[in-house]
């Protein structure tokens, strides 16, 4: 499966799998901008993309950045539907105590390529016949 990529910018760097076996490519920031804490910015990757047709791509957080400086995806995952042919940006925000610098080049996102389901929607009653039922948020207890 080919994942197709323009770049917009001749500083723009290519998604790219660090290590065999990873699920995510790391995306890399295309601007120099310092998120403030409690701050947010749509960071622009200088790339578009051409998903596989049945495809979407899944823009997550990295862990690193995450555990060292609190910044993560606000939307996560935030979703590149096949269709789009916009610029890829993403959506940083800073949940750490300290202003956190984001650099051209730097990894600050993964894209996970996923298979989408499409479903036909149909009326009627959905019912609670399930052990489940209708319990939801923490309904089965923190252990």
């Amino acid at each position: 499966m080919e994942l197709l990529v323009e770049r917009l910018s001749a500083t723009a760097r290519l998604p790219a799998y660090a290590h065999p076996g990873d699920a995510g490519l790391d995306l890399c920031a295309d601007a120099a901008l310092t998120l403030p804490p409690g701050g947010r910015a749509a960071v622009p990757t200088g790339l578009r993309l051409r998903l596989p047709p049945g495809t979407e791509g899944q823009v997550r957080p990295r862990s690193g950045l995450a555990l060292r400086h609190g910044v993560t995806v606000a939307n996560a995952p935030g979703t590149i539907d096949a269709g789009f042919r916009g610029e890829v940006k993403v959506l940083l925000a800073n949940l750490g105590q300290e202003p956190f610098a984001v650099e051209p080049g730097m990894r600050i996102a993964q894209l996970v390529v996923a298979p989408v389901l499409r479903v036909a929607v149909a009326e009627g009653p959905v019912g609670d016949d399930t052990p489940r039922g209708a319990g939801g948020f923490g309904s089965t207890g923190l252990r």
